[in-house]
């Protein structure tokens, strides 16, 4: 069995594939595999990872036959693992030289089901070190008691699958793995389950991944209908929560996540297609329409004026399409 598992999405990014590829062989090591998954990538990503499975020791090459979406690609990753611990990369992020030793002594000195690190985020030549949001370090926790509380981020507001490494024991619990099929935040219905489920977890300040922000191809950037499936999501984070033995602390978290997020997407739906700003607005009635009414009064009382007013001009726009519906 190997150490870890590294598993490594591409779709679309020759331009940045060369720096990830060269960062793996700078962590390689005997009993580390890698596992690259090209997402059906159509710009010659898959010639550049054809090179590297005889150049980077541990290399294991999947190829996609249909694009599916980085979730998908990562539970193909899944799927393939071998290791005893298992960790993620994006194909246009890099890694500092051996970060992925340091990383491992870390779980295997705590013990425990996951870990969340720190990270650089890279935009242009600007370096940020972004931080876990939870104070204690270096000594294992329980998950669920990271959630809370729900006026301040926690560590599931934390939601980058890379920025940690996660023991093979949650694999055969079935807790993690992706939801098929989503487009965009597959990481926090994901980072709830681990959190909700888990037996334990840690945070450490080793810094060694490198997050590029501001690609162009990255969905981030792009105004289409794929940016929507961040309802399907949060849908699904606001389902775990109500179905939790702790649902009547857990909720109101969860619908003030997702109202955030809803709030900040109509705040620059200037840069959707204009079909899919109207499916936006749509689609966040409905969802509004679709919470837990009281869980969603306290959310609103308690958020600031304009996010507040926003949300509750689209509220009210739910209420009237279902009294017209009726």
């Amino acid at each position: 069995m190997p150490k870890l598992s590294v598993i490594v999405p591409f779709y679309n990014v020759r331009q940045y594939a060369p720096d990830t590829l060269r960062s793996l062989r700078a962590n390689a090591r005997d009993d580390f595999e890698f596992i690259l998954v090209d997402d059906c990538s159509s710009d010659g990503t898959a010639d550049l990872l054809a090179r590297a499975g005889s150049e980077l020791p541990g290399a294991v090459l999947v190829r996609h036959e249909r694009n599916g979406g980085l979730a998908t690609a990562r539970n193909t990753g899944i799927d393939r693992a071998r290791g005893e611990y298992l960790t993620f990369l994006d194909g246009d992020d890099w890694l500092a030289p051996g970060y992925y030793d340091r990383l491992v002594t870390v779980i295997e000195e705590l013990g425990c089901d996951f870990v969340r690190t720190d990270h650089v985020q890279c935009t242009a030549r600007a370096r940020v070190v972004h931080r876990v949001p939870h104070g204690r370090r270096n000594v294992p926790l329980r998950p669920r008691d990271a959630i809370l509380p729900a006026h301040r981020s926690t560590s599931v507001d934390y939601a980058y699958a890379w920025a940690g490494v996660y023991h093979r024991r949650l694999v055969e619990r079935g807790l993690l793995r992706f939801t098929d099929g989503l487009r965009t935040a597959e990481d926090r219905p994901w980072i709830w389950k681990l959190h909700r489920e888990a037996e334990s977890f840690a945070v450490t300040g080793l810094l060694g991944v490198f997050y590029r922000r501001g690609v162009a191809s990255s969905l981030t950037q792009i105004g289409d209908v794929r940016q929507l499936d961040f309802i399907r999501a949060f849908d699904e984070v606001v389902a775990g929560a109500a179905g939790d033995a702790d649902a009547a602390s857990l909720l109101p978290k969860a619908v003030r996540t997702y109202c955030a997020i809803i709030s900040h997407h109509l705040g620059s739906v200037e840069r959707f297609e204009p079909a899919v700003a109207r499916k936006l607005k749509a689609m966040s009635a409905a969802a509004l329409r679709r919470m837990p009414q009281d869980a969603l009064d306290e959310v609103l009382g308690s958020m600031d004026t304009e996010r507040a007013m926003r949300l509750r001009r689209l509220r009210r726009r739910a209420v009237q399409g279902a009294e017209v519906a009726a």
